[in-house]
Formats: C-alpha cells, sequence, structure tokens
C-alpha cells in the first residue's frame, strides 16, 4: 500500500472517494459505541464479586481498631501495610483515603492554596502567581486540578523515556513554579514507563520554590501489566530524600482499577515530616474514612504477591483487546503513513497521533459515526493539542466484537481525515 503523502492529486483523490463511501456505510450501521474512559470491561469487575461476600463482622477489630466505628484518620494499620508492600515504602509513611485517588490529589493541592504545604511562607492563595508542570499528552484530570486554583500550566513534551527533563530542568529556575504531574508507570494516555536517569533527574530536581515546590507522582498503574511479568519499579520516596528533598514528593495509588471503580480503596504516601502535617489538616474535615471498605479489600487482595495473581487475571482480558487495537493500526495504518502509535504493556490506553492537524476531524467523523472518543485535545493542559494530532485509544470497556468495530469505523475515519488534509494541501 501507498504512502497518503506520497500520492498525487489523482490518486489521493481516488483514495478520498473510496474512504468516503466506506465511511458512509459506517455510518448507515447506526453504531453506539464507546472508546472514551479507561474504564475495567464488566467481567473484569466480576473478578472481585467474591470481596463482597467477606465476613467482615468477624474481622471487624483489628490493631485495636474497630472498622465499624470512629477512628483511624489514616486508615486502618493492616490497609497501610498493604499499601506500603505494594509501593515499597514504610507503613508511616501511607495515609488511606477513600474510593477516590484524585480525590486525594485535589485535597493536597487545594492544603496548598489554603494552608500551604508544610515548609511554605504562605498559602498559595497569597502569591501573585502559580506556574504548574504539565507532562503531555497526559491525564485530563490532572490539568483540570491545577486550571481549577488558576494555576498556569505549561506544557512538558513527552519523550519515549518520560518528560523532557532538559526542559523540567530549565522551567523551574523560575519561582513561580510549584510543581509537576508525574504518571511514572504506563502513564495516561503514551503508556510510557519512566527511564531510571529520568526518575534520578527528577528526584535530584533543584527548583527555584525549593521550599515547597511539590512532585504529584501518580502511581496509578504500578501493578497494572497486561503483556508480561510484573515490572518493579523505583521507590520514589526514598530517591529523593537520598537527593535531599525528603519532603518535595507525593505519591498517589488506588484499587480502582484492581476492584471495583468508584468503590475502591486510594491512598498517598509521604515523607513522615508531611505526614504529621497533613493529618492535622486533614483531621478537621473528617474523623476517618471508609474503614469497612478497607478492611474488605485487604482481606480479598491479601499481600503484593496475592494481588499480583489477581492482575494477571484482568491481563488475560486486556490484552487481546490492545492487540486488536494494535493490529487494525499495524494493517489499516501503517501502510499509509498516516499515523504512530506507542505500543504500551500495561496501563488503559493506546495513544494515537494522526497526521498533524487531523485529531478534532478524526474525533467528529468517528462521533456521527456511533463511535465516542475521549475528546480531542483533551490529552493537553486547556484541551489544546497545539499539533491537533493526539488522540486517546481506550479498548478496555467494550467487548471484543464491540472493540473490532469500533476500530473499524476508527481506521476509517483517520483515512478519510487525513485524505482531507492532504487533498487541501496539494
Amino acid at each position: 500500500m501507498t504512502s497518503l503523502k506520497q500520492m498525487d492529486r489523482a490518486e489521493l483523490q481516488m483514495f478520498y472517494e473510496a474512504a468516503l463511501k466506506e465511511y458512509e456505510s459506517c455510518k448507515a450501521k447506526g453504531l453506539k459505541l464507546d472508546m472514551s474512559r479507561g474504564k475495567p470491561s464488566r467481567a473484569q469487575v466480576a473478578l472481585s464479586n467474591d470481596m463482597l461476600n467477606i465476613d467482615v463482622v468477624s474481622n471487624a477489630v483489628t490493631d485495636g481498631i474497630d472498622a465499624f466505628n470512629y477512628g483511624g484518620l489514616d486508615g486502618l494499620p493492616i490497609c497501610r501495610r498493604f499499601f506500603a508492600d505494594t509501593l515499597g515504602v514504610k507503613p508511616e509513611q501511607v495515609f488511606v483515603g477513600g474510593n477516590a485517588s484524585l480525590q486525594l490529589m485535589y485535597d493536597t493541592i487545594a492544603k496548598a492554596y489554603t494552608h500551604g504545604l508544610l515548609h511554605s511562607e504562605k498559602p498559595w492563595s497569597k502569591l501573585d502567581k502559580i506556574k504548574w508542570l504539565c507532562p503531555a499528552p497526559g491525564y485530563d484530570r490532572h490539568f483540570k486540578v491545577t486550571q481549577a486554583f488558576g494555576m498556569e500550566l505549561i506544557t512538558v513534551p513527552m519523550n519515549d523515556d518520560g518528560p523532557d527533563m532538559d526542559m523540567v530542568e530549565e522551567v523551574i529556575k523560575d519561582p513561580a513554579v510549584k510543581g509537576m504531574w508525574c504518571v511514572p508507570k504506563y502513564s495516561n494516555p503514551d503508556g510510557i514507563v519512566y527511564s531510571d536517569e529520568v526518575i534520578d533527574r527528577i528526584a535530584h530536581l533543584k527548583p527555584a520554590a525549593a521550599a515547597d515546590f511539590l512532585l504529584m507522582w501518580d502511581n496509578a498503574y504500578c501493578i497494572h501489566e497486561f503483556d508480561g511479568e510484573f515490572r518493579p519499579f523505583r521507590d520514589i520516596l526514598t530517591l529523593c530524600s537520598e537527593a535531599g528533598n525528603p519532603d518535595m514528593v507525593f505519591e498517589f495509588a488506588s484499587t480502582s482499577k484492581i476492584t471495583f471503580p468508584g468503590s475502591g480503596v486510594a491512598c498517598f504516601a509521604c515523607s513522615e515530616a508531611n505526614m504529621a502535617y497533613m493529618k492535622k489538616l486533614i483531621s478537621v474535615q473528617t474523623i476517618s474514612f471508609d474503614k469497612i471498605n478497607q478492611l474488605r479489600h485487604v482481606l480479598f487482595l491479601k499481600d503484593r504477591a496475592s494481588t499480583l495473581e489477581h492482575m494477571k487475571k484482568h491481563a488475560e482480558f486486556l490484552k487481546p483487546k490492545f492487540d486488536i487495537v494494535l493490529e487494525y493500526l499495524e494493517c489499516e495504518i501503517k501502510p499509509l503513513d498516516i499515523g504512530r502509535w506507542h505500543t504500551p504493556k500495561g496501563g488503559y490506553f493506546v495513544s494515537f497521533f494522526t497526521i498533524p492537524g487531523c485529531a478534532k476531524r478524526t474525533n467528529q467523523l468517528a462521533k456521527e459515526a456511533g463511535v465516542v472518543m475521549t475528546a480531542a485535545g483533551a490529552t493537553y493542559p486547556y484541551g489544546i493539542d497545539p499539533e491537533d494530532s493526539n488522540l486517546r485509544i481506550a479498548p478496555s470497556y467494550p467487548p471484543v466484537e464491540e472493540l473490532k468495530e469500533a476500530m473499524s469505523v476508527f481506521c476509517t475515519c483517520v483515512k478519510l481525515a487525513a485524505a482531507e488534509k492532504l487533498l487541501a494541501e496539494k
């Protein structure tokens, strides 16, 4: 198959007409398919159904704390130990919250804004300007959190081994730059794993705002392999401490894609000094989070080794779906040279790049043909992709046959949008 970019106008016109015919056929099917969010499928969720039958009554009291009553602000010790084991940190560095790590992230930023962090001279709300580093493509909800507090978002390009650290190290010379989002393993949406070099450079950052520069380390996919064995990750808390930045990082994780989305357990991990400070602030807003759910999760998941075995069951559902996506892209898009993508080994997304200027049009065409995607531009701060090229494919939720249909439509839309763009340039 000839690259579209190498076709003369007549050849390109013929290709466009064929793609348009194929697209009209797709529209005629009246499909209603959704690849917009990275949600576990119903079959994946069912893997945790036995957790609902666990006898929590007989196990209600652990480490002297009654899960059925008040108390235990920082979470059940048994649950703190579980997350510490999973993340490779100390239990005393772990705070277990409610069902959403995003809520804990928002709350951390909010406390910096209203009260300041441990070493802040004053609350961030009293500062003239706050800037925040946003590796992109990235997680849209991260960007919305810092945007909600009026921070200026600075796009940091993602390389194959993580954020562009040359840029990061240059930009943080500005004291207005107060922090950075990071998804270190199977990043959303690229599926990139930060290299050891990148992680070391992050841990050794020397920002101008050194006192309260905040590294938001969202380890959402730390055990979410779907292709191959578990890939260990580095303990960012220890690395930052060894680099002289013990209080710079907050690490976040949850069971949202391990058990039940929306009914899981989330945590953050930080230095013990940060923990004491945050517990003092949090104690004003709540007595404790849902300890029954914490208990139920630990009794079901047990420990790191058992949880990794549980994740292998998830992989059995996920890998075939990612294989379908990649097969369609390899067969339909690669020979035409009208797109590129990362090939992840874990996480929940495939990050696809159209030729510049085609992402919005591709998304529009897909929507009109009955396939809902994440909005074009969503993976960049302010929803603005400067190249208009990135689209996030989320294959986890649809059944296999629906996913095949969705990918067929998607590839047709990519072809049609590319042909339109190239014809307009001839």
